[in-house]
């Protein structure tokens, strides 16, 4: 437990190896200050998650007292051991499990406030290939003497992973729909467009246009609303999901709302990964679409008999 004056919160006590812990994690890219070099064995420092620094009230260079659950036997009976610790950095990693409940200490720190000599509590593994990771951990335990307890990202996160590829598998057919809504509102245009330009069709059909020369005439017109409408929607989206998170946080300043509570989806921030694949997939898809919706007033068109078209033009 972190205290600070009449603020507390429980934590997730950290200890790490700097030098070593910049090989297995990412988080020093999210860590302000001097990084994990600013944890030096000896100084009692300590680095916060930037959500939990807020909670107890205390910045950069402030104290915190660590308070830890064993006891020292005095005349006035047990009491919690503790250590006050310098703040030394926030972690700001917009991942509301570490920005809200994770501390980071050294671990020579660490053995010497919870007395663990040259042991520790447990150990951490980064394999190259993280869909193994639970078959590699397991291997690993059964190779060692006496039991321990094991767990890895798939236990841990794995319905928070699970969930994202779920959500973005329907909103790939919502999106989906969304594009099939556009389609047919191009074929809606074109046929209405068939059925007020059909003395015009039977004048060219009159002065030798064929019935596949009109079908190519609005082939060629729906393609192009089809092509235009795709490269201003795409270059529209590459521009909100490149700032997206920019927006939502505007967003929630101006009106007030919250629209990813870190409390419900565990980030504190929407980010974005624009990729080549994923948009080029959804541009051919509704390019597809455009063209296809064509089809059938085009259809029209070329079937338009002169005679019946012109039967009552005045």
């Amino acid at each position: 437990m972190l205290v600070a004056g009449e603020h507390s919160a429980a934590v997730d006590l950290r200890a790490v190896l700097p030098e070593e812990e910049r090989r297995v994690s990412a988080l020093e890219s999210h860590i302000s200050g001097g990084g994990f070099a600013a944890l030096e064995a000896g100084r009692w420092r300590i680095l916060l998650g930037r959500g939990l620094a807020e909670k107890l009230g205390v910045g950069e260079g402030e104290g915190v007292l660590v308070v830890i659950a064993q006891g020292n036997v005095t005349p006035a009976g047990v009491a919690p051991r503790m250590r006050r610790f310098t703040v030394a950095g926030f972690i700001d990693a917009g991942m509301y499990e570490y920005d809200q409940g994770l501390a980071l200490v050294h671990i020579e720190d660490a053995r010497r406030l919870f007395r663990l000599g040259d042991s520790v509590t447990g150990l951490r593994y980064r394999f190259d290939n993280p869909e193994a990771a639970g078959q590699r951990v397991r291997a690993i335990a059964e190779t060692l003497p006496g039991r321990y307890y094991i767990s890895d990202w798939s236990r841990r996160q794995g319905n928070f992973f699970r969930s994202i590829q779920v959500t973005k598998s329907i909103m790939f057919f919502v999106l989906l729909l969304v594009v099939a809504v556009a389609a047919f509102n191009i074929i809606a245009t074109l046929v209405m467009v068939v059925k007020e330009k059909r003395a015009d069709i039977a004048i060219l059909r009159t002065l030798g246009g064929s019935p596949r020369e009109m079908l190519t005439v609005f082939m060629t017109q729906g393609s192009i609303i089809g092509v235009v409408g795709t490269v201003v929607g795409v270059l529209l989206g590459l521009l909100v999901a490149a700032n997206v998170s920019t927006i939502v946080a505007s967003f929630g300043r101006l009106t007030g709302i919250m629209l990813v509570d870190p409390r419900v989806y565990f980030i504190s921030e929407l980010p974005s990964d624009i990729r080549a694949g994923d948009v080029l997939l959804i541009a051919g898809v509704a390019l597809a679409l455009g063209v296809l919706a064509t089809l059938y007033p085009a259809w029209r068109a070329s079937k338009t008999l002169p005679a019946e078209a012109l039967r009552h033009e005045v």
